[in-house]
């Protein structure tokens, strides 16, 4: 197991998985923090603390490796994880595990922070970098539950909980002799709400952009990154494709995803007063990215947990709502949230669920329940008729 240096600067990241290690931690660790990983998976945490480093491989044309030192693991459920948050050395807590886990996490954070506080330690800021809106600030109410008014009242002051946008794809991790490699794209994005810091990035983390207008950031990205990622996927799984490559490379197939980020981008124009030429070379940016032969980014593994990609305001309702508001069309973004209907997955709950919804009543009232779009309206019925034009034999 690695050891950190006197007085080097350590983060607590909950979440070892690929994002985890290829992204967020890979970032801080170049930055010069000692990174201590906090996850669930005890044999993931026994492979962290038997190697001294791993390897992050850039997944561009010309490929290139980062060798990543200065970690550790430790199991969340234990009382490791709290007393590496009380360090006063600690100054940063991250996460990416999945918004639903947040409320699991935060009971762990709250106890770090009482330690913490009762230790006398300093300011830290607590960055939650999941794909959803107001994550950071889900994840401080739910720890907030867990603390007295006293120690609420010291953690207002002494605790930032500043939500972030994060971008950067990272598939299924390459075959490697070490289990901790992972395989990234070259593009990556981490803004973060300045206002919210309670403390200095210090030292400053390497790819963070802090910034003043983070809803902005929020809703590009989940709403032209997310929403095409989870297009293709549903559409290409549709199709028969296994990769998102493969499904982009369909002319057909990315008309539709392309029609789905103008029609979106369309409404963030007007919403944020981004300038439209940037606005498209942004879209004609992320669509590059999905056509990386280099990723093999797997269908089945961008779908997954389709209801969670079919919340209100998220990635595929989100910018079709905005866009419907304004009076723009739909007609794309609608074909793209029909698919996720088609996302027949058996190892995946929420798959199953949609699924036996439609079998038991039927897909007109699937999709009012599921996307707040009632039967008989203009979207609904974009949605409902897409969906049976995807359904039928394909001649």
């Amino acid at each position: 197991m690695q050891e950190r240096f006197a007085n080097q600067p350590q983060a607590v990241h909950f979440g070892a998985g690929n994002i985890g290690r290829g992204f967020i931690g890979a970032l801080l660790a170049e930055s010069g923090y000692f990174v201590v990983f906090a996850d669930v998976d005890a044999n993931l945490i026994d492979e962290i603390n038997n190697h001294d480093s791993y390897e992050v491989h850039i997944l561009d044309q010309k490929e290139r490796t980062e060798e990543i030192h200065s970690f550790a693991g430790a199991l969340s459920q234990t009382d490791d994880v709290p007393r590496a948050i009380a360090n006063p050395h600690t100054r940063l807590i991250t996460t990416a595990v999945g918004p639903p886990i947040l409320d699991k996490i935060a009971p762990t954070i709250a106890r770090g922070l009482q330690a913490r506080r009762a230790a006398g330690g300093g300011a830290l800021n607590v960055i939650a970098c999941e794909n959803m809106v107001g994550q950071t600030e889900a994840l401080g109410a739910a720890v907030r539950q867990h603390l007295s008014d006293a120690e609420r009242e010291w953690a207002a002051e002494h605790v930032g909980f500043a939500n972030c946008s994060v971008d950067r794809i990272v598939p299924a991790p390459p075959r490697a002799d070490n289990p901790l490699d992972v395989g990234v794209e070259e593009f990556s994005e981490w803004a973060v709400d300045r206002s919210a810091l309670r403390a200095p990035l210090d030292p400053p983390v390497r790819g963070i952009t802090l910034t003043d207008s983070l809803g902005s950031y929020i809703e590009r990205k989940l709403f032209t990154l997310n929403c095409g990622h989870a297009t293709t996927a549903y559409l290409g799984f549709v199709h028969g494709y296994h990769t998102i490559d493969e499904a982009i490379a369909d002319p057909a197939l990315a008309d539709v995803v392309r029609g789905a980020l103008k029609e979106g981008g369309a409404a963030l124009v007007k919403k944020h007063g981004f300038d439209e030429e940037k606005h498209a070379q942004y879209v004609e940016r992320v669509l590059s990215r999905f056509a990386n032969t280099k990723l093999h980014d797997d269908v089945v593994r961008v779908g997954r947990q389709p209801l969670r990609k079919l919340a209100k305001g998220d990635r595929l309702l989100g910018p079709t709502t905005m866009a419907h508001d304004y009076g723009l069309p739909v007609d794309n973004l609608t074909r793209g949230i029909a698919a996720a209907f088609l996302f027949d997955v058996k190892d995946d709950p929420q798959s199953i669920e949609i699924v036996e919804k439609i079998g038991k009543s039927g897909i007109d009232h699937a999709v009012a329940e599921y996307t707040g779009f009632e039967d008989g309206s203009e979207v609904h019925g974009k949605i409902v008729a897409a969906y049976r034009q995807l359904k039928a034999p394909k001649n």
